[in-house]
């Protein structure tokens, strides 16, 4: 008796699996994306894709054609193609790596910290802060919108759709964590995903200066990390929280948009809340947090009034607050703090500023001259005396003297850092020169706005 002809997807489904030309994640991307897109058969979305080469799309459909006629072989072998050029290695099983933890595991192998995902052009993966593409072939906009919407849980794709943008973080179960950010822009939808350590690491690992250590053994104020977009600021602030889980018996509540580092308590008592998922806000959150216990609370960012306001009253009454800010110098974090209050209330703000401040640091990461990874260059301020006298009067364009007269206490001003950079011989005089007018520039601005 003649076996039931199976449906032209379930056919397709079977001869794939059958030639070992797909494995069950892209299959699942498939199933999600056809779910949403009826009208479509899934040989039509695989090949729109990129994942089934037309020419087997081709002996496919000329196969399920012979079968209607009567034919009876319903498992015909189709001759795989390699994978293309520059694309991540193969699987063992010899399947192409063509889903989105494929290129995310191939991006953490070659020591890259982002990979982008973006329509009609390669993966393109920052690897010692240079782009650098991880394939020469295309995606087209029907390929990442599978490769993207298939990582997603139900409820994040109705998020995404709603809000046409998502801030997430990614576990891969036995990759890591990913920090992703999911948007729609004009040739369809695209993601950059920054690389998580699977670890956190230690401020000596990080290339941070003993001196530096000082700013988690307070009981309270506010300590800053500052730099651009890139420069590491949520490693240091993992590393500062790591050490304070490590050495001190403390609650310790973090306040991130995603979650990136997950840690695990030790002499501390840890809790981790993501904007979004767990809060509304930053502020929703801090404010939730200060009838909790705390003693310790990180910040992910400054981003508003209402979060600088209530991360400066936490410092002053008895809290450690850590929080990052994207600025590129101490004087410069300063004046970012009155920028966030009306000119009514700066008096006010400085002087609980000058009171609640332990420290800042500055970051920048400069590409090595070796080639193979990038530096940390740093600006370091500790509160003292004069600097707090600085702040409540106003004169935050003498701040970098008094950083420069204080060096013997672990001070030091970030042309400085890349000066001994230079000296040593770890970055080149191109990249040191244009770091550190760049740094003049932002520091003469300071200087204007405080005179």
């Amino acid at each position: 008796m003649t076996p039931p002809l199976p449906s032209f997807d379930a056919f397709v489904e079977k001869m794939l699996i059958h030639n070992k030309l797909i494995g069950e994640t892209q299959l699942k991307q498939a199933r999600t994306f056809l779910d949403q897109n009826s009208g479509q058969t899934l040989l039509d979305v695989l090949t729109r894709a990129g994942i089934v080469k037309e020419r087997h799309a081709e002996i496919i459909r000329r196969r399920y054609q012979e079968l209607q006629s009567g034919g009876t072989n319903q498992t015909a072998s189709v001759a795989p193609e390699p994978p293309p050029s520059g694309a991540p290695s193969a699987k063992p099983d010899g399947q192409a790596a063509r889903t989105l933890p494929d290129y995310l595991a191939a991006s953490r192998k070659l020591g890259a910290s982002d990979l982008h995902i973006i329509p009609n052009l390669p993966p393109v993966i920052r690897l010692h802060g240079r782009l650098k593409r991880l394939q020469d072939r295309k995606l087209s906009a029907e390929e990442t919108e599978a490769l993207l919407f298939g990582v997603l849980s139900p409820e994040a794709r109705d998020r995404l759709h709603h809000n046409q943008a998502l801030d997430t973080c990614l576990e891969i179960p036995g990759q890591g964590r990913y920090r992703s950010c999911f948007i729609r822009q004009t040739t369809g939808w695209d993601g950059a995903f920054r690389i998580i350590r699977t670890e956190v690491p230690t401020l000596k690992s990080l290339g941070l200066p003993e001196s530096v250590q000082r700013l988690t053994e307070y009981n309270q104020g506010l300590v800053l990390v500052t730099g651009p977009a890139g420069a590491g600021k949520s490693t240091t602030l993992a590393a500062m929280v790591e050490l304070v889980n490590q050495t001190r018996n403390e609650h310790i509540i973090t306040l991130e948009d995603p979650i990136e580092y997950v840690f695990t308590p030790v002499k501390s008592h840890i809790s981790q809340r993501a904007v979004a998922s767990h809060t509304l806000s930053f502020a929703a959150a801090l404010r939730a947090a200060l009838r909790e216990d705390p003693d310790v609370i990180l910040i992910g960012e400054l981003r508003d009034r209402d979060t600088a306001s209530l991360a400066i009253t936490a410092a002053e009454t008895g809290h450690l607050v850590f929080a990052t800010l994207h600025t590129n110098s101490a004087s410069q974090t300063i004046m970012r703090l009155m920028d966030f209050f009306p000119p009514d209330q700066q008096g006010q703000i400085r002087a609980m500023v000058s009171e609640s401040i332990r420290g800042i640091v500055c970051q920048r990461l400069i590409p090595a001259k070796s080639g193979d990874g990038r530096v940390l260059a740093l600006e370091i301020m500790f509160n003292n005396s004069a600097i707090a006298n600085l702040i409540r009067e106003d004169k935050l364009f003498q701040i970098p003297n008094m950083i420069r007269i204080n060096r013997r206490d672990g001070m030091q001003l970030l042309e400085e850092s890349i000066q001994e950079l230079l000296r040593a011989g770890r970055i080149d005089p191109t990249e040191a020169h244009h770091a550190i007018v760049e740094q003049m520039l932002f520091q003469d601005q300071g200087e204007n706005k405080g005179r």
